[in-house]
């Protein structure tokens, strides 16, 4: 088992915990993000930690900044996935568990919200999923961050207070800092509530992936065009969705998928040409069927 461990609150809490679980069979594993001065401190403290604690530490530094057009909290994340997988590959380990709470699971939705999301957005954190060939879980998105903070002062654990999270240019913390307090005031249970309405949105999500797999299976892989037309615009948006990030994993933004399906109802002459862009590639008409094409 391993976990991934950055040295703050919440991931020491969690490492404490997996230890006392399976003692001697846990691992740490701590990336170094290279984005601030603070960061060779990090690692510094999560070695001597781990060396106090006798828990096996596995470090990895990763080049983190966005590239054009990337905000730099998606860098950050795709690196640090990437490297937890690399690392876990290496130590043997087939879990990864991950210290995001209710907190972080309320910011999330409230996060999908502020940018109108779609159900995959809205239904916020997994409890489980996998990435590069192993598997990550989240075993405290109902255990709220403040009980995690009392518990590392009741066992007098020291852990870090990442400067960055108060940094406000981020959106995240904006959340955090600004806007959670003010749903907190007004509504206390706000956070229960999100998870819930989290909870909800990923149901329904699963279900459309259902749909989108029958209505896939019925008009073709890759989707015939006259099979399309024959089903609800409301069916081909989401069997499109479902196809395009099972067998291409891609999504279409809302106009460039209703680009899309203005194509395919136009689409009644053998002459008629379909090139939509989507992500970093197109959408495009090959013969009698759709065709997804990345860009070179």
């Amino acid at each position: 088992m391993a976990v991934a461990y950055s040295g703050g609150a919440d991931s020491t809490a969690l490492l404490l915990a997996a230890q006392v679980r399976w003692p001697g069979r846990v691992v740490a594993l701590h990336v170094h993000h290279g984005l601030q001065p603070a960061a060779d401190g990090f690692e510094a403290h999560a070695r001597a930690f781990c060396e106090r604690h006798a828990i096996a530490l596995h470090v990895e530094r990763v080049n983190a900044r966005a590239a054009v057009g990337q905000s730099p909290e998606d860098a950050a994340r795709s690196a640090r996935y990437a490297a937890l997988s690399r690392l876990a590959r290496e130590a043997g380990a087939p879990w990864v568990l991950l210290a995001q709470h209710l907190d972080d699971q309320a910011e999330t939705v409230l996060l999908a919200l502020s940018r109108g999301a779609g159900l995959p957005g809205l239904a916020a954190m997994p409890e489980a999923f996998e990435r590069g060939g192993v598997r990550f879980g989240r075993p405290w998105l109902g255990l709220p961050g403040a009980v995690l903070r009392e518990a590392l002062q009741a066992l007098g654990e020291a852990f870090i207070d990442d400067p960055s999270n108060a940094d406000t240019r981020f959106t995240r913390n904006r959340i955090r800092h600004r806007l959670a307090p003010a749903w907190h005031e007004q509504f206390p249970g706000y956070r229960d509530a999100l998870a819930r309405s989290a909870g909800h949105a990923a149901q329904a999500q699963r279900l459309l992936d259902e749909l989108g797999a029958l209505d896939l299976a019925t008009v073709g892989d890759p989707p015939a065009i006259a099979a399309l037309q024959a089903l609800s615009r409301d069916r081909q948006a989401n069997l499109l969705r479902h196809w395009l990030r099972r067998a291409h994993g891609v999504a279409p933004s809302a106009a460039q998928l209703g680009e899309l399906l203005d194509q395919i109802d136009a689409c009644r002459t053998r002459g008629h040409a379909i090139r939509i862009k989507v992500a970093d590639g197109f959408v495009v008409r090959d013969t009698t069927r759709l065709a997804y094409t990345p860009s070179v």
